[in-house]
Formats: structure tokens, C-alpha cells, sequence
């Protein structure tokens, strides 16, 4: 069964039945570059949302942005709004000479759920440096001042700041970039098919020295700066030496290893439910669940959802490719 085009890679299983399905693509590069194994289409452009930003931070530190490692991570974030985060967002603005009335995310509640909860009980609203992309505008702020670039018209496509993210974004994807949207925090959203994506992911994975290396390593040392204490992406970097990782909105993820394997998903529908269950069954396809050092157990707990009834589990979101 396929829809749009799109095998199905996931099936919803509740009590035995199946009652639904997730269609999507999925694509895994061996360590030369090739691709090793794909599901659907990996050779369209998509839009990879947040799965960019670690792209994103490369160009920036190319330009000469020099953050410590975990302020540079952050600047990779879809952050959870926990208190470290937010902080760490206003570090990065002072760093600069800048306070948060310079962001122009929208404002919002933290993604995590208890420190939205925390801000609604201290009586706090939304605002912009709660907004989880609010790490990579400080940091794009950030660099605007070093190069002497107007702030405050950073997120217009055609700023000096947005045309050396694009070129730098089609050299490591190893494509033209042909859409240039808006993402849901405001800035420039490139486009990059799957294929593309694993390949910057191995650029950065695999770099010994340079601003890709920084990068690659502010993501492996300060994880929990790049997600939350308390997701998935967190666990899945600690399970598996040397990955590095990034999800995205509409059920994106891109992760790729130190010796330049690298995978890339998306689901046609963005269930933000499948995506780590996609990506946990990607790297058990591809042995590295196997692999000395991996903890096999906590990738699989990554990819493991329940679907409860009654408050208990009744059944299961399962992968099927």
C-alpha cells in the first residue's frame, strides 16, 4: 500500500488490529557516500525544517562567530525552554551586545512541558526567547554585529547573513537549494533532498578540524543544549558514540556518525510520534545497534511508543520497512 507515491514505513497497531499507517522515505548512506539502502523518494527536495540547523550554525561559524561549545549547540536547538537554555540564549545575545528585544522569534511557551508549566505558574506569557529556535536567532543576531550587518533585518532572504547560510547550505548538501520558504520561527527555510540532508550530516560528522568539526563537536558534548533533558534526540546521542543528530518539525530527522554513515527521514504526514520509531529501526537496519560501545537497549526504548487504553498500553506504533 502506498500513498502519494510513499510506502508505508510505520503501522499503527492497537489490540492486534491495524489501524492506521504512516507513508514515508527514508534514506541511509554508507561511509563513502553512497547510498546504501533507501525507502521512498530520497532524491526530491523537501524542506527539513529544523533538521537545517545544524547547517545553519556551520555557515555562521564560517563567517567567524565564535561561541563556546555549549552556546554553539544551542545555536543548533529546538530547544525545550528549560531554565539553562534560556539562559544560555541570553549569553549568547550579551556576547554581542544585545538583549532579547533584538530576537524576532514569535513569541511562545517552552516545548517542555513542565517548564511551561513552571512559566505559567510564575505567571509568565510567551515571549520570543521562550520560543525553541530562539538558540539559532541570537546566534544569527550574533553574527550580524561581527560582520557589521544590519539586526534588524537578519531574516530577510536576500540579508548578507541569509545568502552566505544558502551558499554555504548548497555546498555541504551537495545541491542547489531551488525553495527558499519561511519556517515556522520566521527565518529562511532551505530546501535539500533527503539525500542531501545525510550528506551535509557525514560533512559535519566525519570533519577532523574546521568550523565543521566545531560544530559536529559542540553537538556531541553539549546534547542536552541541542534538544532537552528530557527527549529523545538526547537519549539516542548518548546511546550511540560520536553520532551526532537533529529532528525537525513535519517528522524530519538527520543523524550521521563519525565515519560518515548517515540517515535521513521524513514521514508524508509530519507525525512527530513515528520519527524517532523510524530512526531507531534505520540504525538497527543498518547494524549499528549491533556495534561496540552502542547501547542497543536505550536506542531501542528511542523508538519504542506505546498507544495506551485505559491509560495502559494497548498497542504500538511500529515500523514496517
Amino acid at each position: 500500500m502506498s500513498h502519494a507515491g510513499l510506502p508505508v514505513v510505520a503501522e499503527i497497531v492497537r489490540s492486534g488490529f491495524v489501524e492506521g499507517h504512516h507513508y514515508g522515505s527514508i534514506v541511509a548512506l554508507a561511509a563513502d557516500g553512497t547510498v546504501d539502502w533507501s525507502v521512498g523518494e530520497v532524491a526530491a527536495p523537501v524542506l527539513p525544517r529544523s533538521s537545517n540547523k545544524p547547517v545553519q550554525a556551520l555557515a555562521m561559524v564560517e563567517l567567524g562567530l565564535d561561541l563556546p561549545p555549549d552556546l554553539l549547540a544551542l545555536a543548533c536547538a529546538s530547544h525545550s525552554g528549560e531554565p539553562f537554555h534560556v539562559e544560555g540564549v541570553r549569553r549568547t545575545l550579551a556576547s554581542a551586545g544585545l538583549d532579547e528585544s533584538a530576537l524576532q522569534t514569535p513569541p511562545d511557551y517552552p516545548l517542555d512541558d513542565d517548564a511551561r508549566e513552571a512559566v505559567i505558574r510564575a505567571g509568565g506569557a510567551r515571549s520570543p526567547i521562550l520560543m525553541n529556535c530562539s538558540g539559532k536567532h541570537a546566534a544569527m543576531l550574533a553574527t550580524c554585529v561581527l560582520m557589521g550587518w544590519d539586526t534588524a533585518t537578519y531574516l530577510d532572504p536576500q540579508h548578507p547573513l541569509q545568502v552566505a547560510i544558502i551558499e554555504t547550505f548548497a555546498r555541504v548538501t551537495g545541491e542547489p537549494v531551488t525553495t527558499v520558504a519561511v519556517d515556522g520561527c520566521g527565518a529562511p527555510l532551505l530546501s535539500t533532498s533527503l539525500t542531501g540532508l545525510a550528506r551535509a550530516y557525514a560533512t559535519l560528522a566525519t570533519a577532523t578540524e574546521g568550523p565543521e568539526h566545531r560544530v559536529a563537536e559542540a553537538i556531541r558534548q553539549h546534547p542536552e543544549f541541542v534538544s532537552g533533558t528530557t527527549r529523545d534526540e538526547l537519549a539516542l546521542h548518548r546511546a550511540v558514540p560520536g553520532l551526532i543528530g537533529k529532528a525537525g518539525a513535519e517528522s524530519c530527522y538527520a543523524v550521521a556518525l563519525p565515519d560518515g554513515r548517515a540517515w535521513a527521514l521524513k514521514t508524508d504526514d509530519g507525525a512527530a510520534r513515528v520519527r524517532p520509531v523510524l530512526m531507531a529501526e534505520a540504525l538497527r537496519r543498518s547494524g549499528v545497534l549491533a556495534e561496540e560501545g552502542v547501547d542497543a537497549e536505550a536506542v531501542e526504548a528511542t523508538g519504542r511508543l506505546d498507544l495506551l487504553g485505559g491509560g495502559k498500553p494497548v498497542g504500538v506504533i511500529r515500523a514496517a520497512f
